[in-house]
């Protein structure tokens, strides 16, 4: 019976998890999906009013209408028409409310990109990693904060010595 007990109250303390992580698994495609349409008020909807993210190239926006007016501008210019593959690399939960979420965008069909922002060896595609903090308060999942990285191609092998 006490066995019994435990693993009962295990698998009760591991259920609010799995819910949460297929939340924020669900969070992460939705917001794919509105990147695939360009639709800069859905792919900025999960970040808190007071969210900071940093950019690929390292510029700071504050609060979701910041960032929502700042994706607006991206997927009327150089991302227009863009679509992006995301995969989920990491997912850790801090405690019960809180996540780091580790993702890995591949992007293709953009007509730029940013100064110091170059694709990887594949010609037009773009390779960034994003990593999110995701915040839960009032039984709903946010993004606090959250900062995007382009991988960089492998740098070339320098001449073999003679």
């Amino acid at each position: 019976m006490g066995v019994s007990l435990l693993l009962t109250r295990g698998a009760w303390a591991d259920a609010p998890q799995s819910q949460d992580e297929a939340t924020l698994r669900q969070m992460v495609a939705t917001q794919t999906e509105a990147w695939n349409r360009q639709d800069a008020a859905e792919w900025s909807k999960d970040f808190s009013p007071d969210a900071d993210f940093v950019n690929i190239v390292g510029t700071v926006f504050q609060g979701r209408a910041e960032i929502e007016k700042r994706h607006a501008g991206i997927f009327a210019s150089i991302f227009k028409g863009s679509r992006s593959k995301v995969t989920v690399r990491r997912l850790v939960f801090l405690g019960p409310d809180v996540a780091v979420v580790d993702t890995e965008h591949e992007v293709t069909g953009h007509s730029g990109l940013p100064p110091g922002v170059q694709n990887t060896e594949e010609p037009g595609v773009l390779r960034t990693r994003m990593k999110y903090v995701m915040k839960k308060s009032g039984g709903k999942w946010q993004i606090t904060s959250g900062q995007n990285t382009d991988v960089k191609p492998p740098p070339k092998s320098p001449p073999p010595k003679k």
